[in-house]
């Protein structure tokens, strides 16, 4: 039985899209089996961002976002593939169990209400 998967891959910044797609590539081709002859869902390029803490002396990171679906026995081999790869800086396959994300909304500003201060000394008696 095949499972939903994300991952997130997080690419050295010195790398062109089209480097990014040829290793993309060569990792998804290992996702491909009998049940999922054809496995990637969808594929989000987020682009170059600047990351939260320098991650091997990197600032700046290429985000790739990936929605796929394949057996669970091909992702021991899958990530041993990604780790090896040193143009990956980070990654995290996360099981999608499918819910979309809540749209988070700020929080409304409350009107301040007409008060008075009372001065401390009032306030004692």
């Amino acid at each position: 039985m095949t499972n939903r998967y994300e991952v997130v891959y997080i690419f050295d910044s010195a790398l062109e899209e089209a480097q990014v797609n040829e290793h993309l590539e060569r990792f998804h081709a290992l996702l491909k089996t009998p049940e999922t002859p054809e496995p990637i869902r969808q594929v989000n390029h987020w682009g170059k961002r600047t990351l939260a803490y320098p991650i091997k002396r990197r600032e700046v990171g290429y985000y790739v976002v990936v929605q796929f679906e394949t057996l669970a026995q091909q992702l021991a081999e899958f990530e041993r593939l990604i780790k090896l790869d040193e143009s990956v800086i980070r990654h995290l396959v996360v099981i999608d169990e499918g819910a979309t994300p809540a749209v988070v909304r700020p929080a409304p500003e409350e009107e301040p209400e007409n008060e008075v201060a009372v001065p401390p000394e009032e306030a004692e008696e």
